[in-house]
């Protein structure tokens, strides 16, 4: 005999969203999957960088750190504007640092 509570499923069912927003909030969390896009994104929390800085931050060379800001850029996570030669990156929005400050207090208790 299989019971099925039906208003907890469709209270449920109600507030589920479109596969599409699904697919777009799991390429987010992508982005918080790897320690490197984390600390640049940490660093990127305090003030605005260009890849130079943060290559010079997490000791490592331009071309990963280049790498890992074009994700998180591709994902519209991080903004990012040209003076001259350079290229400045930031954070896009302050969602990304709640989602990041909540993670950090969840894995601190």
């Amino acid at each position: 005999m299989n019971l099925i509570d039906e208003k907890a499923v469709e209270k449920c069912r109600n507030r589920m969203i479109t596969e599409r927003d699904y697919d777009d909030m799991s390429l987010i969390f992508q982005m918080f999957s790897d320690s490197t896009r984390l600390k640049i994104m940490s660093a990127l929390f305090v003030s605005e960088l260009c890849v130079g800085d943060l290559a010079a931050l997490l000791e490592m060379s331009t071309s990963a750190v280049s790498h890992q800001l074009a994700s998180l850029k591709k994902t519209k996570l991080v903004t990012s504007r040209k003076i001259g030669k350079n290229v400045f990156y930031s954070m896009a929005d302050e969602h990304i640092e709640n989602i990041y400050r909540m993670a950090y207090e969840h894995i601190k208790e």
